[in-house]
Parts: structure tokens; sequence; C-alpha cells
């Protein structure tokens, strides 16, 4: 009995609360199935993983971790219409290193027809001009590859004001050499905290496996989306990481040179 008014008490209190509550999680639960039915998620099983088949462009990107690669079996490969049209490919770390595989998946890859693009592993604890002149020696980029990628998801105990102005630096050197706006490859925290308003005006590359939409990044800037670690390529040892464009398929040439 007790129970019973205590529970008549509670709703009279609290009810408009209760009842709010209720609609938010229900809303919640409609905005996200919504969005996944807008991203047309599809389990591949030739890849592994599920695609966001809303998008049309797909590609991988890779290193040396993956070993010698098959370039003609990654590009014959076709699985439900899904064909992969671009890969970006590992060119160096730090100030002094290259990755041993480089030169030769850079060849490879354009003889396959894929649409190549090279990033830079960043160091913020590396001085940031030796680690772009270490990027501009290694790479030389071609008619319709993909601008330079800066690959930033260390922080290496260094402060705010250190990282930003270094990762400025960087991308800076970069752009008078080629002469085209680098591309920044981060993942959501590290976005929030350092690319979010600092460096609004360069194209986007995340990282996020956790989200089926992106609605907190800058749709204006985003271009690439890394949905997966976890795909499987004919033609390449191991785990490989997929990606997606996200812009309409006539932005592509934003990002190429």
């Amino acid at each position: 009995m007790k129970s019973r008014v205590l529970g008549k008490i509670i709703l009279r209190r609290y009810g408009f609360w209760i009842a709010g509550g209720l609609i938010l999680l229900l809303a919640g639960w409609w905005f996200r199935s919504r969005q996944k039915a807008q991203m047309d998620w599809r389990h591949v099983s030739a890849f592994g993983i599920r695609l966001p088949m809303r998008f049309g462009i797909h590609g991988i990107d890779v290193s040396r971790h993956n070993d010698r690669i098959n370039w003609k079996r990654v590009r014959d490969m076709e699985a439900e219409g899904v064909r992969l049209q671009f890969v970006f490919i590992k060119a160096t770390e730090g100030a002094t290193l290259s990755d041993k595989q480089f030169a030769k998946n850079w060849r490879e890859a354009r003889k396959s027809n894929l649409r190549r693009g090279a990033y830079h592993f960043y160091h913020p604890t590396r001085d940031p001009i030796k680690q772009a002149n270490n990027f501009i020696r290694t790479v030389e980029l071609g008619e319709g590859d993909f601008v330079p990628v800066v690959d930033f998801e260390v922080t290496n105990g260094q402060s705010d004001v250190v990282i930003i102005d270094g990762l400025r630096q960087w991308l800076e050197a970069i752009e008078d050499h080629y002469n085209v706006r680098p591309m920044i490859y981060t993942n959501g925290n590290l976005y929030r905290r350092y690319i979010k308003g600092n460096f609004n005006d360069y194209p986007l590359w995340i990282a996020d496996y956790s989200n089926t939409h992106l609605r907190q990044y800058d749709s204006d800037q985003l271009y690439l989306w890394q949905h997966s670690q976890s795909g499987w390529v004919q033609g390449i040892r191991g785990r490989v990481d997929f990606n997606v464009f996200v812009m309409d398929e006539d932005r592509l040439s934003d990002i190429c040179l």
C-alpha cells in the first residue's frame, strides 16, 4: 500500500520529467535508426566488414605492416558491386624514417590504375620542418595523385601550443613545396582538441569507428572517412583499413593534383 502511494506521489511530482526522458530516449533511438538507414550499411562478406553503401568511392590505406602486396589482385577484386578505387600509402615518419615498402607500393599502385596518395606519420617531438623535408625527399607527386597527408594520431606528451605550432609549420612547408593544400588525417578526439578551430581550412580525413554518422565534423571540409580497421582484401595479408569518400563524387578533384 505504501509503495502504491509513493508511486502516485512520484508520478505527480516527476511525471513530466519521466515522460520527457522517455521521449528523448525514443527520439535518440529513432534518429540513430534513421542515420543507419541513410548510410545503407551492408555486410560484404568478401571484404569481411560492413560498408556504408550510401557512398560510391571506396578505398584503403597501407604501410609496411601490410608486407608485400599483390597490386593486381587488389585492383581486380570486386564484391557485390564494390571495387576499390583508391589507396593511401605510408611514405615517411618523423624526421628521418621512410617506409621500406613505399617506393614499390607507390609504383605498383599507379600501374594498377588505383588513385594513390602518400602520407607522413607526424611526431610532435621532432622538428616539423625536418619532417616536412623528409616527406618532400621521398614523395614525388603527379597529376591525379591525392594531395599530401599528415597523419596526426599521437601527442607524445607535448603541450597544445607545441603541437598546433608544429603541425602548422609542417602543413605550410608542404603547401609551399607542392603548391597544394595538404590534408589532415586524425581521430575524433584529436580533431576536437587540436584541429577544429585551428585548421578549419584544411581538408579532413577522419578515423571514426564508433559512429554511423558524421555530423560532429565540419561537413564543408570532411572528404574521407576511415570507418574500419578490420577489412580483408585479396593480395594483402592481414587486416586492412577501409575508407570512403563522403563528398559528392564530383568533389574528388578538390583533394587531387
